[in-house]
């Protein structure tokens, strides 16, 4: 009970920032130019920052041989959910322009503007390197396998043409700034305190200014557009139920016949990001491969409100993991 109720205050404190950010851009007080610039910062300085002082801070050479275990798991529940995805647009008949949405929503999660301060706030710093494990895979499932589902769905295509695919996706800055902390931490190259420090304090802003984003989104997709149609309610069954079980699968599976035992710290953090909403970015290539923009939308805005419902719930079950 006592878990339980300390994940609900988590959540609490994760909603006051959202809300905090829905009320700024609401009022008025938030601009579009805000919009794309706090994006920017994020992504593109304040994460990278912020992953670099983290993996130097909480791995070591010994740390990171152990954390090579997770990606086995975690490659096998993307594996397992893209094959589940895939057959139940087959069977629900999924129509063209909504499938690799509803595949996408199935498997890959919004890892950095939710799962990263979702993942902080209930379990601390100290779940950061088993949350970049997650995190690594789940940027490789995006750009090298769901975007190929995306993209091989535009219903302008002609059935077999071929698109060109930007293999620089496949390496964004916070993949970037992960890599790049490796090589320090694998030839034991030493960082000045003072620009530690530095990176530090600029990575400190990662939290607050994303949950302040994602209210952002939430007040300009307007939480009246809320639907709950035939395939939005598969698509989040898939990114709230059957993402997790089969992540809860894998674990149990790997300790019962394989005898790995993950960490608890682990195991908590890969559930809770394979229940994660679905990505910020959909509807943006959704839109550039003429798909249905407004059910990605949906799927984004509706997830990412009922997660606060799911969290709570999950966190009970990771405990008995």
């Amino acid at each position: 009970m006592a878990a339980f109720i300390t994940s609900l205050e988590s959540v609490a404190e994760i909603v006051i920032v959202i809300a905090l950010g829905y009320w700024l851009r609401g009022s008025g007080r938030l601009g579009d130019e805000f919009k794309g610039n706090i994006s920017f910062i994020i992504m593109k300085i304040a994460l990278p920052a912020s992953i670099f002082v983290s993996v130097l801070k909480y791995l070591n050479r010994d740390k990171l041989a152990s954390l090579s275990g997770g990606l086995i798991f975690t490659f096998a529940s993307f594996t397992l959910g893209y094959i589940v995805a895939w057959i139940l647009t087959k069977v629900f008949r999924i129509r063209k322009g909504r499938r690799g949405t509803f595949i996408n929503m199935f498997v890959n999660a919004n890892t950095i503007f939710i799962g990263l301060p979702l993942n902080m706030a209930l379990f601390g710093t100290k779940s950061l390197p088993y949350f970049l494990v997650y995190y690594v895979m789940n940027t490789i499932s995006t750009w090298a396998v769901g975007i190929f589902f995306i993209s091989s769905d535009d219903p302008t295509v002609e059935k077999g043409a071929k698109k060109d695919f930007n293999w620089k996706k496949l390496l964004p800055a916070p993949l970037v700034g992960f890599l790049v902390s490796l090589v320090f931490l694998l030839l034991a190259i030493p960082v000045p305190e003072w620009i530690n420090k530095t990176l530090d304090m600029v990575g400190g802003i990662v939290t607050p200014m994303s949950l302040i984003y994602i209210g952002i989104i939430l007040a300009d997709a307007g939480l009246k557009s809320i639907k709950f149609d035939r395939d939005t309610i598969l698509a989040l069954v898939g990114r709230f139920i059957i993402a997790p079980a089969l992540m809860i699968s894998i674990i149990l599976l790997g300790k019962s016949m394989m005898g790995t035992n993950l960490p608890a710290l682990e195991s908590s953090s890969f559930i809770i990001q394979s229940a994660a909403p679905g990505l910020a970015v959909l509807p943006i290539l959704v839109d550039q491969s003429h798909g249905d923009v407004d059910y990605a939308t949906n799927l984004v805005t509706t997830s990412t409100v009922l997660f606060v419902i799911v969290v709570p719930i999950l966190m009970q079950v990771a405990n008995l993991i």
